[in-house]
């Protein structure tokens, strides 16, 4: 007689085991089960937040061009005046602070930037965005900026509310965590639904739990990938996670090259300073573009000031879509010749794949499309995390946590596969103290539980 799809294992303890290698997963999978339980109870709230603001941050960018498009477009006209009438006509609008960098118009129909730091009102990791008509010189607007990807208000709104929910450094810890968390429960979810039997994994047909779990593992499945992409790049930038892979790469000698801003030469010191505030310094703003368009930058650029007399101009491709252009020279205000040349190319590879990563978790490596995924990405999360508590509620009714999963599962793991497990906690837990921390917490507390449930004689199983 053929089992009924809706049967579990638990109701029908004659059936084989539904993982493929007992002998080997069989002590792991209590252990995993129970870490994917704790961690998406607890650490789904979090998660939560991340998604949703970064579904909102994905749109940022088409909302952008939409709110901020009398700033960001002209009409398009019949030739360009020099970046240096652009500027000087920025800093007659707008005297206040002192030129920090200038993006000149990237394409037909886009204003150019002129960038002001200093400036009373706006924060000091920000700077004052003058856009200008680069037909005409005419100031178009004047809007707050933030980052190397030029996000406006709007934008840098959301960022820092998926970053840090606008509560500074102490609420970076939010997003951390969630990152630190996201590739565990993705990982241990994937481990899991491959452990059960194809009939186990059904859907259609199916109801009540056996459908709320259906639905959370088929979609956890085809999500999973993008979610560890996601905690894995969300990682990079991280406030302790960051910085241990930062000494990580530096130690590796993979770190971020930068171009070298020192004029050098006989003429050093005598290129002006940036402290007038007005960019113009030495042979001036066209010259020293046109000396970085003969090294072949196109657009779009950054043209930074010297940061000191004894400095060079510092001219950067800032183009962060497919394919980057993020090659930089440093040109000689007095001269008006490149000192130094650094090309994208010669990146070494972690520095690569970790600006590809970063520009593919921000969205903007592959434009809308991207930004589309991100999205998708994010709504499966929510959907997943809705899914997982509607289980949890479905198999205890909300009390007590549903007493869904066996206590005891460390106890139960043989030394072989203990050792290395708590081996690779305590590795894991030094490089991602968000992870390492709450879950020492984690296995305290089951630990404590269980031993208490041992001497009641009342442990639990699972279905």
């Amino acid at each position: 007689m053929s089992i009924a799809p809706s049967t579990t294992t638990a109701e029908a303890p004659h059936e084989p085991t539904p993982a493929p290698s007992p002998s080997r997963w069989a002590p792991l999978r209590p252990l995993v089960l129970r870490l994917h339980f704790y961690a998406g109870v607890l650490v789904a709230p979090f998660l939560l937040v991340a998604a949703a603001t970064g579904f909102l941050y994905a749109g940022a960018f088409q909302a952008e061009r939409l709110v901020y498009a009398h700033e960001l477009t002209v009409p398009v006209g019949d030739r360009e005046l020099p970046i240096s009438q652009q500027v000087t006509a920025a800093r007659t609008a707008h005297p206040e602070g002192t030129v920090s960098a200038v993006r000149p118009s990237p394409e037909d129909g886009a204003t150019t930037r002129v960038m002001l730091s200093g400036v009373k009102g706006i924060a000091a990791d920000h700077t004052l965005a003058v856009f200008v008509d680069p037909y005409t010189a005419k100031v178009r607007g004047a809007l707050e900026q933030y980052g190397s990807t030029g996000a406006l208000p709007l934008r840098t709104w959301i960022d820092e509310l998926h970053r840090d929910l606008h509560l500074g450094q102490t609420g970076r810890l939010y997003s951390e965590l969630a990152a630190s968390w996201l590739w565990v429960i993705a990982g241990g979810g994937l481990a899991l639904w491959f452990s059960r039997r194809r009939a186990l994994r059904k859907v259609r047909g199916t109801s009540g739990r056996r459908r709320t779990l259906g639905l959370h593992g088929t979609v956890g499945v085809w999500a999973a990938v993008g979610f560890i992409f996601l905690s894995a790049t969300g990682l990079t930038w991280s406030t302790y996670a960051g910085a241990n892979i930062d000494q990580l790469r530096t130690s590796l000698g993979q770190s971020t090259p930068s171009v070298s801003a020192a004029a050098g030469g006989e003429h050093a010191g005598h290129g002006g300073s940036s402290a007038t505030g007005n960019a113009q310094h030495g042979v001036g703003l066209d010259k020293i573009l046109a000396a970085a368009r003969a090294k072949g930058l196109g657009n779009p650029v950054e043209i930074v000031p010297p940061a000191d007399a004894n400095s060079a101009y510092v001219v950067r491709q800032v183009q962060r879509s497919w394919p980057e252009k993020q090659d930089a020279v440093a040109v000689d205000p007095a001269t008006g010749k490149v000192t130094d040349e650094l090309r994208f190319a010669d990146y070494p590879l972690l520095a690569k794949l970790t600006r590809w990563g970063i520009d593919l978790h921000t969205g903007v490596l592959f434009g809308l499309v991207n930004q589309l995924a991100l999205m998708l990405l994010a709504g499966s999360l929510i959907l997943l995390i809705v899914w997982g508590y509607r289980m949890w509620w479905q198999r205890g009714r909300g009390s007590s946590f549903g007493r869904p999963i066996p206590r005891g599962a460390w106890a139960q793991m043989p030394p072989l596969l203990l050792v290395p497990c708590l081996a690779a906690i305590a590795v894991l837990g030094y490089f991602i103290p968000l992870l390492g921390i709450p879950l020492a917490a984690f296995i305290a507390v089951d630990v404590v539980l269980g031993e208490i449930a041992h001497r009641r004689g009342s442990r639990t199983y699972a279905k």
